[in-house]
């Protein structure tokens, strides 16, 4: 009798799963590879140049649908790259090459697709030719793309931007605090102000990542550029000022979500935009009864109120006539319900602020980008509702490399990660801070960067137990990404009046409301915590070395 072969159970889900969609008659749809995975991606988009609108809407239960599509590089480009991080020395750059530019990262002639006009009389199918032509449209005026960095190709994430949208009242464009000008598109902005004639609300996310006086000279900066927008400082886990080194991942304990620094702030903007339209103090009322909770019973939920008019969907509108017809603009505070949407970049929190405003754990969050597949509503009270729009990638001409460090681009699927190391470790002195061993040759490369963190760490191959360079390399990034690494970018001219930033009063006032904020990167000689101390966690930056190493610490959980 023969062998029989192993058969786990994920295979045996999804043959169940295919021989359902054969009965219903649907052909199988087998999960689509990320972008710029080593497997491809004809799956996902066809033998077609990349961009381009499937020729067919998505089936139904196609587990894809919402699957970010980035695209990746070319075999060439990659090839160069890896030649050039084995060769070219690193230099570090001085602080003003931290300065970022917003002009520079969305110039002229960039914007975002748009949703064609429509109406409740037309039908699905019509709908959606319209928004695909439309989203075609829109990729062809772009060109072949050059100069560009990798954006968002999936139309039916765009379709939960453009629902959102349209279902807001005052929207939260949420950005992270190191890099805002990455994650504040001037046509997204202009669009929600000038052609919406909606609120916009500015978050500055993760400012215990961003020493305080960057913080506030990008919230002046983004003040004078979007003039009807108001900006709020937020943290969902504000902690102690970091020390020099590699900073320890925080751990994770019961109600964190009630300790946010932001909520009270976010309250007050919006009842400036709303002017009294909408009666906000069970807001209030619930934010106080938060704040005067104790630490511990901060994870207790709370039952959700149902909104006075029940579920508040726009499906029982009237359908307007079937012709072609200018967008519909909705009713502002439909049932006396203010509805704010979080829009913004991959990862950059807006899963978590929704959560810090809810004080519970409504959504799901994760480091990794595309966590957030379609639009999500929460009542906060009965009068206020809040909606989760997942992470866009817009047209820009960032650096690809920063787009990597600012977790937008999934690290996981990266096929050349050496470039985006090299790109750190000419802005950040990596060698004295993860205490790596100088080079046997003239300087340090990126390639001799990940070489030095896979000896440190212990990464091998596993057939020829040589140093696993890639998977250093993928560590380093990560720990960019999580912050644990601080690289924060300054607006532009900020060398020139740091001193007058650092004295500025909303200075003082952001340190003492994130417990002291973060400090700014260490000089070229700081030194970090033991190689004992990395795999473990703990809060504080920079733990006391243990008297005596500890010989079985390489079996400790593997945080890089």
């Amino acid at each position: 009798m023969p062998r029989k072969l192993p058969f786990s159970a994920k295979r045996k889900k999804q043959q169940l799963r295919d021989r359902r969609e054969r009965k219903r008659g649907d052909a199988p749809a087998g999960p689509a590879p990320g972008p710029g995975s080593r497997s491809g991606s004809r799956e996902r988009g066809g033998d077609g140049p990349p961009g381009d609108p499937p020729s067919e809407p998505p089936r139904r239960h196609d587990p894809g649908r919402f699957r970010l599509q980035l695209g990746g590089p070319r075999a060439e480009a990659l090839e160069r790259s890896r030649r050039r991080a084995q060769q070219e020395l690193l230099e570090l750059l001085p602080e003003s090459a931290l300065e970022l530019d917003p002009d520079g990262l969305y110039g002229p002639g960039l914007d975002f697709p748009r949703r064609p006009p429509w109406s409740f009389g037309m039908s699905p199918e019509e709908l959606r030719a319209r928004e695909e032509a439309a989203f075609g449209a829109f990729l062809r005026g772009l060109g072949d793309g050059a100069g560009l960095a990798p954006f968002e190709h999936n139309l039916e994430t765009w379709r939960q931007l453009w629902r959102v949208l349209e279902m807001s009242d005052i929207v939260l464009l949420i950005a992270d605090a190191r890099h805002p000008a990455l994650g504040v598109p001037p046509a997204l902005a202009a669009h929600v102000t000038r052609d919406l004639g909606k609120g916009l609300i500015l978050i500055l996310n993760k400012v215990d990542l961003a020493p305080p006086a960057v913080a506030t000279a990008w919230s002046h900066l983004l003040r004078a550029r979007h003039g009807p927008a108001r900006v709020v400082p937020f943290s969902t886990a504000p902690g102690p000022p970091a020390g020099p080194g590699l900073q320890k991942r925080q751990r994770k304990r019961g109600g964190r979500w009630g300790r946010a620094v932001g909520p009270r702030l976010l309250l007050e903007a919006c009842e400036e935009l709303v002017g009294g339209a909408v009666d906000l103090s069970s807001w209030r009322a619930r934010l106080e009864r938060a704040e005067q909770r104790p630490d511990g019973d901060d994870d207790e939920e709370e039952e959700e109120e149902e909104p006075p008019g029940g579920a508040g969907d726009e499906e029982d509108e009237g359908a307007g006539p079937g012709g072609v017809a200018p967008p519909r603009q909705w009713e502002r505070y439909r049932h006396g319900v203010l509805t704010l949407g979080c829009v913004g970049l991959p990862n950059a929190g807006k899963s978590s602020v929704l959560n810090a405003v809810l004080g519970r754990g409504a959504v799901g969050v994760s480091r990794a980008p595309g966590r957030t597949r379609y639009f999500q509503t929460h009542f906060l009270t009965a009068s206020v509702r809040l909606c989760d729009c997942p992470g866009l990638v817009f047209p820009s001409r960032a650096p690809p490399e920063l787009q990597v460090l600012a977790g937008v681009y999934p690290i996981a699927q990266l096929q050349d990660p050496y470039s985006a190391v090299g790109f750190l470790g000419s802005r950040l002195a990596l060698p004295p801070l993860l205490q790596l061993r100088p080079p046997g040759g003239r300087g340090w490369t990126a390639w001799e960067l990940c070489e030095a963190w896979a000896e440190k760490r212990g990464y091998k191959t596993a057939r020829a137990a040589r140093n696993d360079v890639a998977r250093a390399a993928n560590g380093l990034l990560r720990l960019a990404a999580e912050g644990r690494l601080r690289l924060c970018f300054r607006p532009p001219g900020y060398s020139r009046e740091k001193e007058l930033w650092e004295l500025h009063p909303d200075t003082a006032a952001l340190a003492a409301m994130t417990g002291g904020g973060a400090t700014a990167p260490p000089p070229t000689g700081a030194a970090s915590s033991s190689e004992e101390d990395e795999g473990e966690e703990s809060d504080q930056a920079t733990p006391p070395p243990s008297p005596a190493p500890n010989p079985f610490a390489w079996l400790g959980e593997d945080e890089c």
